[in-house]
C-alpha cells in the first residue's frame, strides 16, 4: 500500500513537473513573440499559472499601444474619443484628452469665424478661454469692436487737418488717443482729424467730455475696409 503511495506521489510530482516546465516554455514563447495574439493564447492556457500577472500587464500595455498609434495615424476628435473610451486609464489618456480639446476647439474657432460676429466670438471665447484659438478670437474680438471713432474736424487741406490735430492732441490728449488725419475718401474732399478706433460706448463718452468743453465732436462709424486693404 505504501509502494502505491509512493508511486502516485512520484507520478503526481511528475506531472506538476511536466505542467511548471510547459509554462515555462510557453511563457518564453509568449514574451518572444510580444504580441497581443500570443499573450491571450498564453492566458487561454495558463490562467492561474505564476505569469499571469505578468501576461495580463503585458497584454494591457500592448492593446494601449494599438489603440494609440491607431488614433494618432486618424487624428480625428472621434479617433481620440474611441481611444479613451477603449483605454479610460491608458498611458496616453492625458495626451488624448488634450489633443482631443485641441482639435474640438480648432473646430469651433472656424465656426466662430465663419459666422463672424462679436457674440459668436464670445461665446468661443467663454468655452475656450485658453489656447492659440484663443488670442486669435480676442484680437478679432477687439476689431469688431472697435468700429467707431470720434470725429473732431474737417478741413480742406492735409497741412491745416495736421496743424488742429497736434493743438488738439495737446489739449485733449488724455481724453483721446491717437489722433489721427484721415485722408479723404471716396466722394469727401475733406481731411478729417479723429480719434483711433474704439467701442461705440468709449466713443460716446469722450465726445460727452469735449463737448463739455465746448469742442466739436461727433461719434461716426468707420468705413468697411476696401477690398484687398
Amino acid at each position: 500500500m505504501n509502494r502505491v503511495r509512493a508511486v502516485c506521489g512520484v507520478l503526481a510530482l511528475a506531472g506538476l513537473l511536466a505542467a511548471c516546465n510547459s509554462a515555462e516554455s510557453d511563457w518564453q514563447q509568449a514574451t518572444t513573440a510580444n504580441t497581443v495574439a500570443s499573450y491571450q493564447q498564453f492566458l487561454q492556457q495558463h490562467p492561474n499559472g505564476p505569469h499571469t500577472q505578468d501576461a495580463q500587464t503585458r497584454l494591457q500595455q500592448l492593446q494601449d499601444e494599438q489603440a494609440w498609434m491607431g488614433a494618432q495615424q486618424a487624428n480625428t476628435a472621434d479617433a481620440y474619443q474611441q481611444y479613451l473610451q477603449s483605454q479610460p486609464n491608458g498611458a496616453h489618456a492625458q495626451e488624448a484628452r488634450e489633443r482631443l480639446t485641441g482639435l474640438e476647439r480648432a473646430a469651433a474657432w472656424k465656426a466662430a469665424q465663419a459666422e463672424g460676429t462679436a457674440g459668436a466670438i464670445q461665446q468661443f471665447l467663454q468655452k475656450y478661454p485658453e489656447g492659440p484659438e484663443a488670442d486669435q478670437a480676442r484680437a478679432q474680438l477687439q476689431q469688431l469692436n472697435n468700429q467707431y471713432v470720434a470725429e473732431l474736424g474737417t478741413y480742406h487741406s492735409a497741412h491745416a487737418a495736421d496743424q488742429e490735430r497736434a493743438k488738439l492732441a495737446q489739449r485733449y490728449g488724455s481724453e483721446l488717443q491717437g489722433l489721427q488725419v484721415i485722408a479723404p475718401s471716396g466722394n469727401s474732399h475733406s481731411y478729417r482729424v479723429s480719434s483711433a478706433p474704439m467701442t461705440h460706448d468709449d466713443a460716446v463718452a469722450a465726445c460727452g467730455k469735449l463737448r463739455k468743453a465746448h469742442q466739436h465732436c461727433q461719434v461716426v462709424k468707420r468705413p468697411a475696409p476696401e477690398a484687398g486693404g
